[in-house]
């Protein structure tokens, strides 16, 4: 079986080709074809002899994937590719042109084990984790798709598919490369990592003291109503949560983001609004309100404008920083999960 080389660091590589006899300053050369110039083809690899490419052809691999499908929106901002592995698992990533640059949303994990009721990633449960490796050639795809129109990757949200740290060291790792120099050379700032609230590993990546961004899935603003859309929270409450995002705050100096998905009818009202204001009062923290995407199968409703902008204004008025999330792709099915979603309802019919 041929080794894949994306996911690796240069001393990764080194290590990899020592066995075949090539000098370890190779390493460097071929991640600089492989994250830099988006060479997927070792024959490529011009500054390699020829008898150097044959070799690294027969034992490794760069391209560990296929694009199984796309979708682009109507006006051009947003495209979503469907990325399948050797294994047959499929993973979406998705291209969001934004007023400040390009944002990639990354998938960690085929599928999700977290039940969050309005996610359409969790209708098939967590298949996988996916490596360092899977993670960051979606980025690379992305890259050489943008590099043709002389365009780069700004920005990076780690929000796709997957609880990211549920999957802990992979996700660590593609971070940590996608700053490298010989990589994306990306600002840690420029990440954005989403969780639904994993305490113990908040509090292991605070150590990490990477200035990432850090996004918390709340969507409720007391635990009766949190834990009936997010199983999570019967095990991290609410309380927990917010202080493991204090902690959070207090290592990196970075404000964190409350993610709260509206639900009409459910937690939408000006009472939800006014107990949010209370729980976020003098944190070192944002909200991102995000007016639900359809998924028909739990049948789950979006509020009306109106509801949304009375919601936010609360919050406003209570001193509260929010931001209420643009709707991207909606007529290519960008929420989370539902392009997979559709490819294997239609390969199971």
């Amino acid at each position: 079986m041929k080794i894949a080389l994306p996911g690796m660091y240069v001393d990764e590589i080194a290590a990899a080709i020592k066995p075949f006899k090539l000098p370890a300053y190779r390493a460097r050369q071929i991640a600089d074809w492989m994250y830099r110039y988006h060479v997927d083809d070792f024959s490529d690899m011009t500054n390699l002899s020829k008898e150097t490419r044959r070799l690294l052809s027969e034992h490794f691999l760069i391209r560990n994937y296929k694009i199984k499908d796309s979708l682009h929106s109507a006006d051009g901002k947003t495209s979503k590719f469907l990325l399948a592995f050797s294994d047959q698992t499929t993973v979406e990533t998705v291209l969001m042109r934004q007023p400040y640059g390009n944002s990639v949303c990354v998938s960690t994990q085929v599928g999700c084990a977290m039940g969050c009721a309005f996610c359409a990633s969790t209708l098939y449960g967590l298949t996988r984790n996916l490596t360092a490796g899977e993670i960051i050639s979606q980025i690379l795809y992305i890259d050489s798709y943008l590099a043709v129109k002389r365009e780069k990757i700004d920005t990076i949200v780690i929000m796709g598919m997957g609880e990211p740290l549920a999957n802990y060291d992979n996700v660590l790792k593609f971070i940590r490369l996608c700053h490298e120099e010989y990589v994306l050379n990306i600002s840690y700032r420029s990440i954005t990592l989403s969780t639904s609230g994993l305490i113990p590993e908040i509090d292991r990546l605070s150590e990490e003291k990477l200035p990432i961004t850090l996004s918390i899935s709340l969507h409720g603003a007391n635990d009766n109503v949190r834990s009936k859309i997010m199983p999570v929270n019967r095990r991290y409450n609410i309380a927990s949560l917010l202080a493991a995002g204090d902690r959070y705050a207090a290592c990196t100096g970075r404000r964190v983001t409350y993610e709260y998905t509206l639900i009409a009818g459910y937690n939408d009202h000006i009472e939800d609004a006014k107990e949010l204001a209370g729980l976020l009062r003098h944190r070192l923290a944002s909200v991102n309100l995000i007016p639900v995407n359809s998924v028909p199968e739990r049948g789950l409703l979006r509020p009306v404008v109106a509801k949304v902008k009375q919601f936010e204004r609360v919050l406003l008025d209570n001193k509260i920083n929010v931001t209420v999330r643009k709707e991207m792709g909606t007529d290519i099915q960008a929420a989370c999960g539902q392009l997979r979603q559709k490819n294997i309802d239609t390969d199971k019919s």
